[in-house]
């Protein structure tokens, strides 16, 4: 199949997923099985996808990379759950490039992708062949991309560091403010921080806002995301947390069905985003320089190589996951 076939049929993909009945009822199915899957956000997520996978946008990002190879690889991709289709994008990426694939899910995402490559193989049946799903232990492999927690990726390290390899492991995305942003870029910032519950590596959980910064209209411009207040899980996370907060006397400005806490780490669990107070902007830009391998996003106005405000979740094809451009390495295997 060449790079014609594979442009066209991922082109007729993005045009299907909002469309495809088979794609709509494994969203549903999701949403069943996986309680973090709720409606709202895997709609988010196959929209996102279907915005990107148009020609346009996958010619103009093919023809930078080698996607004819001397030889078809089996690249064995093991794939996080963490959010709605996380890995699509490894997908892709291994399909666009001429490879086969043999994807092994998170129980956490097993549905969706199943149905996007049964509704791919649909457009060319040609698929049928270069995609697998592994149930079990994953075997007769040329390469590995895998996607974990700092734990797993030592897991990942020690069985796969034999075969050319991509492994990832934690990253947070944080967020920067000058005190001047308008109502509208806030509320962006909320889609950053509130999408997917905050669960993805592309999530803002940590936010450096000026010192003496007034919090109110970013509490305000949260509010959209009241609703989270009622998914069970969720409040559990949140009513668990604040106990914890109150009970040691941890101070925190309270948002209602969030919390904001002083913290210098940037990981933060459900329900809180952390913050840091600077006085010079320059300090920030020292600590994202000093910690690029454990960030995968910055959001801010006017930070060189930061994304706007309501980006976060919104990747491109030319987003790498930790900075990694898949294709050129799956172009030089």
């Amino acid at each position: 199949m060449d790079i014609e076939k594979r442009i066209k049929a991922f082109a007729e993909l993005g045009n299907a997923l909002k469309t495809s009945d088979i794609i709509k009822s494994a969203a549903a199915e999701c949403v069943i099985k996986n309680p973090w899957f709720i409606t709202k956000n895997v709609e988010y997520s196959i929209n996102a996808l279907a915005d990107n996978l148009t020609e346009d946008n996958l010619r103009k990002w093919a023809e930078k990379y080698n996607t004819e190879p001397a030889a078809m690889k089996t690249i064995a991709v093991i794939m996080a759950g963490n959010i709605p289709l996380v890995g699509f994008h490894d997908f892709l990426c291994v399909l666009i490039s001429g490879h086969r694939i043999v994807c092994k899910l998170s129980s956490n995402d097993n549905v969706l992708l199943p149905a996007i490559a049964k509704v791919l193989a649909s457009i060319d049946n040609e698929f049928e062949r270069l995609i697998n799903f592994a149930e079990g232990r994953i075997s007769n492999f040329d390469a590995v991309i895998a996607t974990g927690s700092n734990n797993t990726s030592r897991y990942f390290d020690y069985y796969f560091g034999k075969y050319p390899h991509i492994i990832r492991h934690n990253r947070n995305s944080i967020g920067i403010l000058s005190g001047n942003e308008s109502a509208q870029e806030l509320e962006a910032l909320c889609d950053d921080i509130f999408l997917h519950f905050g669960l993805g590596c592309r999530s803002v959980n940590k936010i450096y806002v000026p010192r003496n910064y007034n919090f109110d209209n970013l509490i305000a411009a949260a509010k959209k995301y009241e609703y989270l207040f009622d998914h069970h899980i969720y409040k559990s996370n949140l009513d668990y947390h604040k106990a914890l907060l109150l009970l040691n006397n941890v101070p925190f400005v309270d948002g209602v069905f969030w919390m904001l806490k002083e913290d210098t780490s940037m990981y933060s669990p459900v329900s809180i985003i952390n913050f840091e107070y600077y006085d010079d902007i320059n300090e920030v830009k020292t600590f994202i320089k000093n910690n690029e391998d454990n960030i995968q996003c910055v959001v801010a106005d006017g930070i060189d190589n930061a994304i706007a405000f309501g980006e976060a979740q919104k990747p491109t094809l030319t987003d790498y996951a930790d900075g990694v451009d898949t294709m050129e390495w799956l172009a030089s295997i």
